[in-house]
């Protein structure tokens, strides 16, 4: 899946003269967290955010350190504290590096710089201009589209139960295992030796996620590979 299939656009931006009050009030009223900073002639100048508006003058929370500390701390670095804390202007307290994405980019190449850069939004640039953005939210969205339903279609007990051991033998984690599974009215029964008790929630979740299973019992045994005793998980 591409990110054009699942972007938010038109995009709701801010231009960097305005005020931070304005970009709160239209983060607030857009029920969003960030705001591309984008000039009159479309380009994309930076990104402010709630997390731009938690080191403030007028909360009291702008950064504190002793005394001692400041003294390591450059004054360039001081200087940028302050403004963040004290500045008026969406410009004065925006981040301006800003990692972007195209529109025909993968959802896995957005996860990675996502999850690489620690945003939580990326803005789609395309000829220089920002057509769209990309948040978590619009990946839930799309998770919630793709998700497997309870709904069978019709499927049958013995056709369920091939699909979740085709889901099992396609995973490593279960290669040393010996699970068996039946199936009754969509209700599939797990049964056999696991080798490690991470594995029993691993091979629910792989049941659960076939279509056509309504519920998952789970009659598994974890066995201590070194000796060949039965675990009670429990004990």
């Amino acid at each position: 899946m591409q990110v054009e299939a699942v972007m938010t656009s038109p995009v709701v931006g801010i231009e960097p003269s305005a005020s931070i009050a304005d970009a709160a009030r239209l983060m607030l009223s857009k029920k969003i967290s960030g705001l591309p900073v984008i000039r009159s002639d479309g380009a994309l100048v930076g990104i402010v955010s709630e997390g731009d508006f938690l080191r403030r003058g007028e909360l009291g929370t702008k950064r504190k350190r002793s005394r001692w500390l400041e003294f390591l701390v450059s004054p360039g670095k001081v200087a940028d504290e302050y403004i963040h804390a004290n500045g008026r202007r969406v410009a004065e307290v925006m981040s301006d590096s800003v990692v972007t994405t195209t529109c025909d980019a993968s959802l896995e190449d957005v996860v990675e710089l996502m999850t690489r850069h620690h945003v939580k939004r990326l803005p789609v640039v395309e000829g220089g201009r920002v057509v769209g953005i990309i948040a978590r939210s619009d990946l839930l969205r799309a998770l919630l589209r793709v998700l497997p339903t309870s709904d069978s279609s019709g499927m049958g007990d013995e056709q369920i139960r091939q699909n979740i051991v085709a889901e099992l033998a396609g995973q490593i984690w279960s290669g040393t295992s010996m699970i068996h599974v039946k199936v009754d009215k969509g209700v599939a029964e797990l049964s056999g030796a696991i080798f490690d008790e991470r594995e029993r929630l691993a091979a629910r979740v792989a049941a659960e996620n076939v279509v056509g299973v309504r519920a998952v019992t789970d009659h598994l045994f974890w066995v201590e590979p070194v000796s060949g005793m039965v675990v009670d998980p429990m004990a």
